[in-house]
């Protein structure tokens, strides 16, 4: 199975890589990215099963990306992955096309949607 994180905080894609890798019984590749432009220039050269994303991020932000990637390829399985429990982001991510939101603090949540 084949991962994009795309987040700022390389010690959020590194607790992320380890928490899929021990809970997730699969073969992993990861592909890394700091902002929503990089996500979604490496969505579009890769062959990706999901998106793990964060939403804060510049230049692009991950609401942003998520838009970019959900135009072109409807069917993208994005998850919005941060440290926001916050409605306004939650709806937002919602109406662009997020399978999911997940706040950073309950990976465990991970385990059913991505298995």
């Amino acid at each position: 199975m084949t991962f994009l994180l795309a987040d700022d905080d390389t010690r959020s894609r590194e607790s992320i890589k380890r928490f899929l890798l021990k809970n997730i019984p699969n073969h992993h590749t990861f592909l890394e990215a700091t902002d929503g432009t990089g996500a979604v220039a490496l969505y579009e050269q890769s062959a990706v099963d999901w998106v793990l994303m964060d939403i804060e991020m510049a230049p692009m932000d991950g609401l942003d990306a998520l838009r970019t990637i959900k135009s072109s390829h409807p069917d993208a399985k994005v998850v919005m992955l941060t440290f926001y429990d916050d409605i306004r982001y939650r709806k937002a991510a919602q109406e662009a096309g997020a399978v999911a939101y997940v706040v950073k603090d309950r990976l465990e949540t991970l385990r059913d949607i991505v298995s």
